[in-house]
């Protein structure tokens, strides 16, 4: 028996070195694998955040690009209509000049935008009693010789200025068409000095 004993346990011994190498081995592989998946785990964890990373800053360029052209519209349409402000007050101011200084104005204006110097000239119904003689005497005045204009019995639903008629034809020197006119070439200069832009 203690030969049978001897072998089996032998058999034993080596049947537990077998199974310790095997669970040696297996664990060895199996922290081989598990590290394999660990670091394939890692990189692409860290792929998946760079690409999202990647995507927030893009985002974020295209929000703030928005965000700055939005900025820029309202920016604009702030100044535009500040400039309509200033456009309509000089309007205002031109239709409330003291008598003798709009008198004078309507006068040479009449006279810069006379052709034959003998048109009719049509005010507004307001301006018609109250400016309308004296601004055509005095702009027959600066016209001298060639001075022949009239004053028209007609009048037109304008703010302020006039209307040059010479049958057919006639030249609108109203105050909206001066300052409109005005603006095209203007809204520039404005600009620079109620913005200080390109100071």
């Amino acid at each position: 028996m203690d030969g049978i004993d001897k072998i089996t346990s032998r058999i034993n011994a080596d049947v537990d070195q077998e199974i310790a190498e095997i669970q040696a081995q297996t664990a060895a592989e199996a922290a081989q694998i598990a590290a394999e998946y660990d670091q394939r785990c890692t990189q692409e964890t860290e792929e998946i955040l760079s690409r999202g990373r990647k995507t927030a800053e893009e985002r974020e360029e295209r929000l703030a690009s928005v965000a700055q052209l939005e900025a820029r519209k309202l920016i604009l349409a702030a100044k535009q209509e500040v400039l309509e402000e200033a456009f309509r007050k000089a309007l205002e101011d031109l239709l409330s000049l003291p008598e003798q200084e709009y008198v004078e104005l309507l006068a040479k204006l009449i006279t810069k935008a006379s052709q034959s110097g003998s048109e009719q000239v049509i005010f507004s119904q307001k301006d018609r009693p109250r400016y309308g003689k004296a601004a055509v005497t005095r702009a027959n005045e600066l016209l001298g010789e060639r001075g022949r204009l009239t004053l028209a019995v007609e009048t037109r639903p304008i703010g302020g200025g006039f209307i040059l008629s010479d049958g057919d034809v006639e030249v609108n020197g109203t105050f909206e068409t001066l300052v409109r006119m005005q603006r095209r070439e203007m809204d520039a200069a404005v600009a620079k000095v109620l913005f200080h832009e390109g100071a």
